[in-house]
């Protein structure tokens, strides 16, 4: 599992002071994930001479005993960090409604 992915996580959406949270999120990452893509993704800021590309993964906590009791804080440059239900109603970045199709088609929910 990618430490750049568990970095960013702790940056963009944790409160990083607490270790115990820390090092039990930090254990989920590590024994659990599913790659759901990697690639090419449509993006405003591609051109013909650069494009942005991506690797997308599912970590699901099916009985919140990792994140069931974890505030996410909004670290760095996120903004309003939040856990969200999935909807096909959302209005979402660039190519990111469809990879979260991808994950609610995985687990067999409602798009």
């Amino acid at each position: 599992m990618s430490k750049t992915l568990q970095r960013e996580f702790f940056e963009e959406a944790l409160d990083a002071s607490d270790v115990a949270v820390k090092e039990k999120v930090k254990a989920f990452f590590e024994s659990s994930g599913k790659a759901i893509y990697s690639g090419y993704v449509d993006d405003p800021r591609n051109t013909d001479n650069s494009w942005m590309e991506t690797v997308v993964y599912n970590f699901h906590d099916n009985d919140n005993s990792v994140f069931g009791n974890i505030e996410l804080k909004a670290g760095d440059d996120a903004i309003n960090v939040q856990w969200m239900d999935l909807s096909s109603d959302l209005k979402l970045y660039a190519s990111h409604s469809e990879l979260l199709k991808k994950v609610a088609e995985l687990h067999g929910a409602h798009w």
